[in-house]
């Protein structure tokens, strides 16, 4: 098995594990619930709450942005969501897509895809489809989709310029994306780089901003733009999981390092 392999093999094996929680389960290691942080994957993500079409079944708490508040999305319109997990940004898309539109969830976990279409059927929604699939290789044909959404899953695929290359393969010539993802600025601690836990937190599999956008930009999108950006601050009961008191000082002494950006990229003619 090749070092992408295992990454993969440990991102499914976490979020499979993680798809079977409730919200309420994961937000009790969330800093924002004024309770202890161990856990990564939950720490940095928004609050939906006030977006049309939110539906808390659907939400795990596992993004680091909104980026389906920021996609200009229109009736209509044909979206995906790479990494849609239990629905939440499919479910927010589809309350601006309206029933002309057609939302496509791409999950590479299977325990992910069953909670999403459950949640679907629940909600009656006939034109939001689930399919299970790898975002290095997007199971969607050529020039079909007006609007890509993701919200912190890029960095758990290891080859991410495969990634945008196949977000620039399904989008249509106008098509654009909005995407929530980790990036750094700043080299993060090897002891943080091997950690189970912060691959699934898209800590550990997180590129150099300067080099993520520069695979955007070697992709072939344009009018690349940084919507949102926010620096993520580690709680000191994450970071005694991985490092000594000097260590944490000397950490905290070259922070931030973790941010957390939305990016909007066109696919033009």
């Amino acid at each position: 098995m090749t070092k992408a392999e295992k990454i993969k093999e440990m991102v499914r094996q976490k979020y499979g594990e993680i798809a079977l929680q409730s919200k309420e389960t994961n937000a009790c290691s969330c800093c924002g619930s004024g309770s202890c942080s161990t856990e990564v994957y939950n720490i940095m993500s928004e609050d939906y709450a006030d977006l049309k079409g939110y539906n808390p079944d659907a939400d795990l708490g596992l993004g680091c942005g909104l980026p389906t508040q920021f996609a200009k999305i229109k009736k209509g319109d044909v979206v995906v969501d790479l990494g849609s997990g239990a629905g939440n940004d499919c479910f927010v898309a589809r309350a601006e897509t309206g029933e002309t539109g057609i939302i496509i969830g791409i999950d590479f976990t299977p325990t992910m895809i069953e909670k999403a279409t459950a949640n679907a059927k629940k909600l009656g929604f006939n034109n939001v489809e689930f399919r299970q699939g790898d975002i290095e290789k997007i199971p969607i044909t050529a020039n079909a989709v007006d609007v890509v959404v993701s919200n912190c899953v890029l960095n758990l695929a290891p080859d991410k310029k495969a990634v945008f290359s196949e977000i620039y393969r399904i989008l249509k010539v106008g098509g654009h994306f909005s995407i929530s993802d980790i990036v750094l600025v700043g080299e993060l601690p090897e002891k943080m780089k091997i950690a189970v836990e912060m691959y699934a937190g898209c800590v550990a599999g997180a590129s150099q901003k300067i080099d993520y956008l520069s695979i955007i930009q070697q992709v072939g999108f344009k009018n690349i733009t940084i919507q949102k950006e926010n620096p993520i601050v580690l709680p000191d009961d994450i970071l005694e999981k991985y490092f000594s008191k000097e260590d944490i000082t000397a950490y905290k002494a070259n922070s931030p390092i973790i941010y957390s950006i939305t990016v909007y990229a066109e696919k033009q003619g």
